[in-house]
């Protein structure tokens, strides 16, 4: 039964990574097992041969989940992403605007005690709110992977690395800083592509690939420390990055090859944002029939 509960986790993570909105991060730490997978990423870089053993039986079986939700995703969104951008816009933020104070109520007791830290949702508010603003006004990001040169391939690596930081974290999504970044669409398509067996970007996806072991390899600790030593602060600037995200999806459309305004009370469905709110509400439903059974 575990192992089952370990592939749902990972098939709901990529669902989550893959899309702009809520992160893979943030999923782990709404159905309760974020600490044992940021743990594990930990002790499989630098634990005990005992421990890298159990964190890699356990990241195995929660990566099979992963891929097999990634990939379903993959599938799906390189064909309605741009066309059903409002819908899916809208959808994102329902996924956010629940997931808030679920955070908030899981925990409240080291919030409670630290109120003193609350600034740090102002930072991540701002941080979130000064990158979408930089790239998505009229000088916003644009980069063409169909001819890259060596410039390309830097700033996708970079995009990679740091992606993957706001995937792990419980916030941001990395999806939703690579819409910021100008290359989300273009990432899905080119992994869809290879899906199909087209392999002409095949080195921007190594590229990419490398990217995210870096970045992963960087944060993973920082991340655990913060968790362990400043848990407040840390889910204080969490709830921050989530707050500052909402203004990343509006301004979305904004950011894709062909520009589209921005989503508005006009462009807006609730129909959409009320599917993405039951989606979180039935992942704590099954985080407590989790908790019951174990």
């Amino acid at each position: 039964m575990k192992k089952i509960i370990t592939l749902i986790h990972g098939f709901c993570m990529a669902l989550a990574d893959s899309v702009p909105g809520v992160s893979g991060g943030t999923i782990a730490f709404l159905l309760g097992f974020y600490d044992q997978f940021v743990g594990s990423l930990d002790d499989l870089i630098s634990g005990t041969k005992e421990k890298r053993i159990a964190a890699l039986k356990y990241l195995i079986k929660l990566g099979i989940g992963w891929a097999i939700g990634f990939i379903s995703a993959v599938l799906i969104l390189a064909a309605v992403f741009e066309s059903h951008i409002y819908l899916i816009s809208s959808l994102f933020m329902g996924f956010i605007l629940f997931a808030i104070p679920v955070v908030i109520i899981e925990e409240k007791a080291c919030l409670k005690e630290q109120v003193s830290r609350i600034f740090f949702i102002l930072i991540g508010i701002a941080l979130v709110s000064a990158i979408t603003y930089f790239t998505s006004s009229g000088d916003s990001i644009h980069i063409n992977l169909g001819n890259p040169n060596i410039g390309t391939y830097i700033y996708v690596f970079i995009c990679g690395a740091v992606a993957i930081c706001a995937m792990v974290l419980p916030g941001i999504s990395g999806s939703t800083l690579l819409l910021i970044f100008g290359i989300y669409v273009q990432i899905i398509t080119s992994i869809k592509n290879l899906l199909h067996l087209q392999f002409d970007a095949l080195p921007i996806i190594i590229v990419f690939g490398l990217g995210i072991l870096t970045g992963i390899v960087s944060i993973i600790k920082i991340i655990r420390n913060a968790l362990e030593k400043h848990r407040a602060a840390t889910v204080y600037l969490i709830i921050g990055l989530m707050i500052g995200s909402l203004y990343a999806i509006v301004m979305g459309p904004t950011t894709l090859d062909n520009p589209q305004p921005h989503l508005s009370l006009h462009t807006f469905s609730i129909v959409f944002f009320l599917i993405g709110g039951a989606v979180i509400v039935g992942m704590q439903a099954m985080k407590k029939l989790s908790e019951k059974k174990n």
